[in-house]
């Protein structure tokens, strides 16, 4: 990246429950090849030139087994803070947000979710210069299937074109002073409905949010099926 490179934070979600993997171990710490599998997106951001700092995001009672097991263990320096989430995601981002320690204004937080492992350097690079340009961006791919749009008795009532549906990754990536003043505004209001970052900028700030590419291998494990995916490619990957 050139000097003149804004700071950038990521903070990554890891609080989540993770009840469809059917496990009593949280998701974000099943072992995956031998690592925990919050591991891999904080290795990704720890090499990173785009990213400064990191803000880790855990679930109650797991912030002094995240600096044991995770940060120290990995010799993950860029976790400058590891704090508690809350009950729903948004409640989580907040949290996050309010822990990140940048005093400037003109900077980038990069929101990622923990059970996104393969997270890499050329989408977190496409992030920062969308972002650049955009203010507001997030990460996804075009669909590859046809999308239909139901009606409350689950009847088809619309099939938009492929061309137009993306599938929604992380990171989203905001100016600093954008996605502070969204989350302000949104925990005033709580909007419960707000499922990810973008929809929070998108309502409460009424700013359009650009889209990026990022990577069909992006993928989110929540499922065991999701899990035996995520191995796949990790062994294709070391190969």
């Amino acid at each position: 990246m050139t000097e003149n490179k804004k700071p950038c934070v990521a903070v990554v979600l890891a609080a989540g429950q993770g009840k469809r993997m059917g496990t009593s171990v949280q998701k974000q710490y099943i072992e995956l090849e031998g690592k925990p599998m919050i591991y891999y997106a904080l290795r990704t951001f720890q090499e990173s030139e785009i990213i400064d700092a990191v803000v880790l995001v855990v679930g109650k009672g797991q912030v002094s087994y995240a600096e044991n097991e995770i940060r120290l263990k990995y010799d993950f320096s860029k976790v400058r803070a590891i704090v508690e989430g809350g009950k729903e995601r948004y409640d989580s981002v907040w949290k996050g947000l309010k822990a990140v320690d940048l005093k400037q204004e003109d900077s980038y937080i990069f929101i990622h979710d923990g059970a996104r492992p393969f997270v890499d350097e050329g989408i977190l690079r496409r992030g920062y210069e969308t972002v650049e340009r955009f203010r507001a961006c997030v990460a996804g791919v075009p669909s590859k299937d046809t999308v239909k749009v139901a009606d409350q008795d689950g009847f088809a009532v619309n099939t938009p074109e492929r061309k137009y549906v993306w599938i929604i990754q992380t990171p989203q990536v905001f100016e600093k002073s954008l996605i502070m003043e969204a989350y302000a505004r949104l925990m005033e209001e709580e909007h419960a409905d707000v499922t990810d970052d973008a929809m929070a900028v998108e309502r409460m700030m009424k700013l359009p949010v650009k889209m990026f590419e990022g990577s069909y291998q992006n993928v989110k494990i929540t499922t065991p099926e999701d899990l035996e995916i995520a191995k796949v490619f990790l062994r294709t990957k070391k190969g």
